[in-house]
């Protein structure tokens, strides 16, 4: 679109001589053409306003908690598996199974490890687009958040396999399934259950909030949040998350979440921290503190009950923030836990 505007600024353009019918010659107007700034097709709304994601959007969303997550302890628990022995002779491919699996006895590559981090991402949104909540704010996905609201679940077949996540086991390593399906899956559950009782089923869980890394400092996360705790105090309903980051927890405590306990993922060469915390209805944001009310170590190879100590433990700061996590019933190809990607 173009505006014409009158002018006699020879600077601008020059001016036209003409001659009318009494032969005096007369100057036209200069001419000059201002484009004006073209409307973009992106909703204006999106920028501050949190919608709701559907699954036609599942990619867009499940690349943005990608990049969010790409740095996170947890999320790259599942996915460096190699046992340092196997890494001496094992041969280094592009992968060998359909979709990023790694076929044993052969070392993904981080091209391979890429493709099977942003696979249990879209698993993930997928299942909560079925069956839980999925909200996001930014022109382009910018934070993401996944909810399971009270009284539902991803355990469904048909959840499953719509989702595409039933290929989650087939993808991941040897090791990387004993780490999710026999650690993270019932620890994660027993310790949901312990810590909320007869509320289990009756809490908000929110299970990944992140936030691209390109678009962090906007308060896009806190908007993520503030929504879901407003419905929360309504219907007078606890809110529960696993944070992977120390430095979220402070950020969450600020919201009126409180450390309920610390859990322990310990098959890998470095033990993974996740923060328990709850939110009661209408809580009011606090002093961040430190203080857990215990400890829970990952369950051994022969039961899944949880194994509770009671003594504290000094952590080192970590610079990753995040949270994430499915919802873990029993039978449950879930993918998360929750520290999260935010600010």
């Amino acid at each position: 679109m173009a505006m014409i505007n009158t002018s006699s600024n020879s600077s601008t353009s020059a001016s036209t001589t003409t001659s009318n019918t009494s032969g005096t010659a007369t100057s036209a107007p200069a001419v000059t053409v201002v484009e004006l700034k073209r409307c973009s097709l992106v909703p204006p709304k999106w920028q501050e306003t949190v919608r709701v994601a559907g699954m036609s959007e599942c990619r867009e969303v499940a690349l943005s908690l990608a990049h969010a997550f790409a740095a996170d302890d947890y999320a790259q628990y599942l996915v460096n598996t190699e046992d340092p022995e196997d890494e001496k002779t094992a041969v280094v491919g592009s992968g060998g199974g359909s979709r990023g699996a790694a076929p044993s006895g052969t070392i993904m590559t981080p091209e391979d490890k890429w493709k099977l981090h942003v696979d249990i991402m879209t698993y993930a949104v997928a299942m909560h687009c079925l069956n839980g909540l999925v909200t996001t704010i930014g022109p382009e996905y910018d934070s993401v958040a996944l909810w399971l609201p009270p009284g539902r679940d991803l355990d469904s077949w048909w959840v499953l396999f719509r989702s595409g996540a039933w290929r989650l086991y087939y993808q991941l390593s040897a090791e990387g399934r004993k780490r999710y399906f026999d650690e993270v899956v019932p620890l994660l559950h027993d310790t949901k259950s312990a810590v909320l009782g007869e509320r289990d089923h009756d809490a908000w869980y929110l299970v990944y909030l992140g936030t691209k890394p390109s678009s962090q400092g906007r308060g896009y996360a806190g908007k993520l949040l503030r929504d879901v705790i407003q419905r929360a105090d309504a219907e007078n309903r606890p809110m529960y998350l696993e944070s992977s980051s120390l430095a979220n927890n402070s950020y969450y405590q600020k919201f009126g979440f409180e450390i309920k306990r610390d859990i322990f993922l310990k098959r890998g060469r470095n033990p993974v921290r996740l923060s328990i915390m709850v939110r009661e209805p209408n809580a009011s944001g606090m002093t961040p503190t430190n203080t857990r009310k215990d400890v829970v170590t990952a369950p051994s190879t022969t039961t899944t009950s949880n194994q509770l100590i009671g003594s504290r433990v000094k952590y080192p700061t970590v610079s990753s923030h995040h949270h994430h996590g499915f919802a873990h019933g029993y039978y449950h190809v879930g993918l998360g836990v929750g520290g999260k990607k935010l600010m």
